[in-house]
């Protein structure tokens, strides 16, 4: 899949962002609500669960994930997670 030219959409803190979701080693320390914002400005589709689940919908693709608590940092995992379902929709830096 090419990658989506994002740089119309999103401002510059999203791209920061996804810099981050993508940088190596993974940033565990980052705040789940950029992360939610970015994927917002994307045009993804939010559909909240019971509790702190909540998934993300694009062009047939899906991300599950819960909401970190009480903390705000998204971890390891779920950096991971939003990494493979950008690089599914196909947004990558």
């Amino acid at each position: 899949m090419q990658s989506l030219n994002y740089s119309r959409i999103v401002n510059s803190k999203h791209r920061k962002t996804l810099a981050e979701i993508f940088s190596t080693p993974v940033n565990g320390a980052l705040e789940w609500s950029r992360i939610e914002s970015l994927l917002v400005a994307l045009g993804c589709d939010v559909y909240e669960g019971k509790g702190s689940a909540v998934s993300f919908h694009k062009d047939g693709h899906v991300l599950n994930v819960h909401r970190p608590h009480p903390g705000k940092e998204s971890l390891r995992y779920r950096v991971v997670e939003a990494r493979g379902f950008l690089e599914d929709i196909g947004v990558t830096p």
